[in-house]
């Protein structure tokens, strides 16, 4: 399994941390700062689930007109990890 750290940009979050396994699944995202509620059940709601499914559901959300969101931001961090373990 392996450890990835990401710094969101134009959110209220400002660190995620998640592990990615063998088989791509997601599993620990935590999320530092932003809206404790939110981002812990966003947490739950991907533990175990495939990691490119996650990029394909959270990528593009929007919160506040800001062009992105922590899940969005997620996605962005979800994508540079699988790419950096191809």
């Amino acid at each position: 399994m392996k450890n990835f750290a990401y710094t969101p940009e134009r959110v209220c979050s400002k660190k995620i941390n998640f592990d990615i396994d063998d088989n791509n699944k997601l599993h620990n995202v935590q999320f530092t700062g932003g809206c404790p509620g939110n981002l812990l059940a966003i947490g739950k709601l991907v533990e175990g689930a495939d990691a490119q499914k996650i990029v394909d559901i959270l990528k593009g959300n929007d919160c506040g007109g800001r062009g992105t969101s922590c899940a969005d931001q997620l996605a962005i961090a979800i994508e540079e990890a699988l790419k950096k373990s191809a």
